[in-house]
């Protein structure tokens, strides 16, 4: 089963995860048979391990993991691999990648700019 996990930091306030729920659907609405989960590094559930425990636990054997970040900072560049890693060493027949960050996608970049550029009419 293909599966993807989106990737963010967290935050206090449940709201500012609404972003992540809308691309989730978006997602599922273009490609129902792609399992996909929300996870998050800190002060938020679900956590990196319950969301990759969840897909291995419906059959998926290879994860990708997105960040829904704007740039590689430690956390995409070490804690993430390192929580990879670790989820592998729990999963001995589970294959995860890790994508680039949302933010350094040009098709992204594009998009905010041609919405920065129109955003005040």
């Amino acid at each position: 089963m293909k599966a993807v996990i989106l990737f963010g930091h967290g935050a206090r306030n449940a709201e500012w995860a609404e972003s992540f729920h809308r691309i989730r659907a978006a997602m599922q609405e273009k490609a129902p048979e792609v399992r996909v989960e929300l996870a998050f590094l800190e002060l938020m559930r679900p956590t990196l391990d319950e969301a990759v425990d969840t897909l291995v636990a419906a059959g998926a054997d290879r994860i990708d993991i997105v960040p829904i970040f704007m740039a590689a900072g430690s956390h995409v560049r070490k804690d993430l691999p390192q929580m990879a890693a670790s989820a592998m060493d729990r999963h001995a027949s589970l294959e995860i990648a890790v994508a680039a960050p949302v933010g350094e996608s040009p098709a992204v970049l594009g998009a905010m700019a041609e919405y920065a550029l129109h955003a005040t009419g």
